[in-house]
Order: structure tokens, then C-alpha cells, then sequence
């Protein structure tokens, strides 16, 4: 699943919201990307009830 962004900070209620759907929909990897920073820098987020 991939997550797009535009703020200044991702903050850890980002991050808890897309583990969340990944729980939901049943997926094993998420991407958070935040297309307000300089340069782009995914973030992996794993959902570890399904791996």
C-alpha cells in the first residue's frame, strides 16, 4: 500500500494510520512518502501481525 503525503513532518500518527489499513486490508508492507521534503525518502512500514 502506498501512503502520499504533503506536510512539513510526518508524525506518528501518520505512521499508526497507514499500519492500521495495512491490519485492515491484510497487507505485509506500506509505503509513507511525503512529497513536502526536499528530497524523497519512503518510509517502509511493516505490518507484523501478517508476516
Amino acid at each position: 500500500m502506498l501512503e502520499i503525503k504533503s506536510k512539513s513532518i510526518l508524525e506518528k500518527k501518520d505512521y499508526y494510520q497507514l499500519k492500521k489499513y495495512l491490519e485492515t486490508k491484510k497487507l505485509k508492507l506500506g509505503l509513507l512518502v511525503n512529497f513536502r521534503d526536499k528530497y524523497l525518502k519512503p518510509k517502509r512500514v511493516l505490518n507484523s501481525n501478517n508476516l
